[in-house]
């Protein structure tokens, strides 16, 4: 062991201090210095017509592009299918419906176990998404308001 000092990184005799970030955290509120003193729940920084206009206004935008990629990936599916159906009624195409219905069985089974593999993620976000909502029941309303406008028009 000659020759090593307390700058050694394979000394013995090194003191490590433990630090506790969450008491950290508390005491020194880094997150007020980065994000600013409004930082927090939303309900905190902006008034109830603001919270239930930006929700509503949010709500809307999404509503509307859900209403239009709906019609557009019902059109697609719909006129797929009706496009595979004529060419099969014509000769074109012979599709083999058992084989179909066997897939679509065996397709449905493996779904089924994946969704029982996927359920502990899929409450975990589910806990946090209500969390969210009951924090920001304001800006939430509003969203579910200009949400179902946005599908309407």
């Amino acid at each position: 062991r000659a020759g090593r000092g307390p700058d050694d990184p394979e000394s013995e005799d090194e003191v490590y201090e433990v630090v506790d970030l969450t008491e950290y955290a508390r005491r020194h509120q880094w997150w007020s210095r980065v994000f600013g003193s409004n930082s927090g729940p939303i309900a905190e920084k902006y008034s109830v017509a603001t919270q239930l206009m930006m929700g509503g206004v949010t709500g809307w935008c999404a509503g509307y592009v859900f209403q239009r990629v709906g019609k557009i990936a019902a059109t697609a599916v719909g006129g797929g299918f009706l496009l595979l159906q004529i060419a099969n009624h014509s000769g074109y195409v012979q599709v083999d419906w058992k084989k179909v219905e066997k897939d679509v069985n065996k397709a449905k089974k493996h779904l089924k176990k994946k969704a029982n593999k996927a359920a502990p993620e899929i409450n975990t976000f589910i806990e946090e998404a209500t969390d969210f909502i009951k924090r920001n029941i304001v800006l939430s309303s509003g969203f579910v308001g200009g949400f179902f406008l946005g599908l309407a028009s």
